[in-house]
């Protein structure tokens, strides 16, 4: 049986900072720190929800996550504004290693799938506008589960989705509490550290690899 592979998308495949260009003249100076506030509160608002059992679409936890920041720096925006940001996030860039690794991949020996906390509409959106769709042999996304990673649940349904198996399936995703997640459920995954700075969480479920650059995934797999 091939290795399956599960791609993360937001801060993995997309670069999520590809926002700040049409924030910047919104908040001028406040701008870096808004912006990664405003990732951290989705991600936590994503925790919340799941914990809550509330679950709602993706795109609404990011917006519920915007207005937080709204908030916190005292920067109400315009209706349209809101919406100039929120359609940015339907439209972010792919880091510039991603492409070329991927096609490093090729579909004969690995079965490729975006693996996202986002809708399969939005990471399908995403991934088209990136020009990354066509490497992949499709999308799963944990809207079916109604739950988001990393419970337990959600790594399940990809396999099931994917008619795979666990212990053939690798992760890849540059979030700690992804690669924690699909460790604990059973799954290989390799973290991308990419910020020196970025540090994983001590909890005893440290990932297969690590790698800096996307393009080091065909030699971790191989070896």
């Amino acid at each position: 049986m091939k290795p399956t592979l599960a791609f993360d998308v937001y801060g993995t495949l997309i670069n999520t900072a590809g926002v700040f260009e049409k924030l910047e003249p919104m908040i001028g100076s406040d701008a870096s720190r808004f912006m990664r506030e405003w990732r951290h509160k989705q991600l936590e608002y994503s925790f919340r929800r799941a914990a809550m059992n509330t679950f709602v679409d993706f795109s609404v936890v990011t917006r519920e996550a915007l207005d937080y920041c709204c908030l916190l720096f005292k920067r109400p925006l315009e209706k349209d504004q809101i919406q100039t940001l929120m359609d940015a996030y339907k439209v972010l860039p792919a880091f510039q290693d991603v492409e070329a690794a991927l096609e490093k991949l090729p579909k004969e020996a690995y079965a490729k799938y975006a693996f996202s906390n986002g809708s399969a509409k939005a990471v399908s959106t995403l991934l088209h506008h990136a020009g990354l769709r066509s490497l992949f042999n499709g999308v799963v996304s944990v809207e079916d589960t109604r739950m988001f990673k990393p419970n337990p649940v959600v790594y399940e349904h990809f396999n099931i989705r994917t008619s795979s198996k666990k212990e053939h399936t690798w992760l890849v995703s540059g979030n700690p509490f992804d690669v924690m997640g699909a460790i604990s459920y059973g799954m290989r995954a390799v973290w991308i550290q990419r910020s020196p700075a970025a540090v994983f969480d001590t909890w005893g479920f440290a990932p297969t690899a690590v790698i800096t650059d996307l393009g080091e995934l065909p030699w971790v797999l191989k070896g």
